[in-house]
């Protein structure tokens, strides 16, 4: 533990986060950490900057949450890169924004390997550049042995989509005869979902300030603990996550039942 606590020492290493430090439990981080990612193209507009500056500067944001979360022990970190309703962005910021994610992907991966994070994709193929979706996958194949955090990107990603994919499913089965209707448990929906072998988030942070969840895991943050910050997201540092898993562990998580 001590080898442990120095660890943690040098890496949140501001005064602010040792102060933090001092009221973190290092036994009971969250297993999962679901991030949605706001706050962009605001921090690009007060700089006079276009929009995909501050996509480029978010990309900086998702470096020092890997390591943070590795750092805690955190074993799952879900990112919310791109939604279904982005598409409604114009032509220029989407063609910046796919082209971004394959720069990131080849400029990253060796410091991914070092790290040992095994990246995961989740959400629609359909309308997606191939060059894209082909990094992506690149990237999935190359870590799929990584071992120390599990990065989950959403991509191109919407929980209706999501639940609607699973009950399409469940469907077909049921007009094959291969499932009864009277078996459909909610096990037989979650089964079915993209995040299908991954835990539900413990934990959801979502910077900005709004107070929405934007479509993003509905089923799955059913008894997330939701942590939101009026930080944008290019601004959000290592210290802002070890603040929302502290603010986490005061918490009570009763899943329904009473205290």
């Amino acid at each position: 533990m001590g080898t442990a606590r120095t660890s943690l020492e040098a890496f949140f290493h501001t005064r602010a986060d040792r102060l933090l430090l001092e009221r973190l439990d290092p036994g009971s981080a969250p297993r999962h950490v679901a991030v949605i990612m706001d706050g962009n193209g605001r921090w690009a507009a007060k700089r006079g900057l276009p929009r995909i500056a501050g996509h480029r500067a978010g990309a900086k944001a998702v470096r020092e949450s890997i390591a943070a979360c590795i750092e805690l022990g955190i074993e799952y970190l879900t990112i919310y890169s791109f939604s279904s309703e982005n598409w409604r962005r114009s032509d220029e910021e989407v063609g910046g924004l796919m082209q971004l994610f394959v720069e990131v992907l080849e400029r990253e991966l060796d410091s991914l390997q070092a790290q040992r994070v095994r990246v995961r994709v989740i959400g629609s193929e359909q309308g997606m550049p191939a060059a894209t979706m082909e990094a992506f996958r690149r990237t999935e194949q190359l870590t799929a042995r990584n071992d120390a955090l599990t990065l989950v990107v959403a991509l191109n990603y919407g929980g209706r989509g999501e639940i609607a994919d699973a009950v399409r499913s469940i469907a077909t089965d049921v007009a094959r005869g291969e499932l009864s209707p009277d078996d459909i448990e909610e096990r037989t929906i979650a089964e079915r979902l993209y995040t299908h072998d991954i835990p539900d988030p413990d934990l959801v942070i979502r910077t900005s300030g709004e107070l929405r969840v934007s479509n993003f895991l509905l089923w799955q943050l059913a008894y997330s603990e939701l942590w939101v910050t009026t930080v944008l997201w290019p601004d959000f540092r290592r210290g802002d996550l070890l603040r929302a898993v502290v603010d986490f562990q005061k918490r009570s998580r009763r899943f329904g039942g009473r205290s």
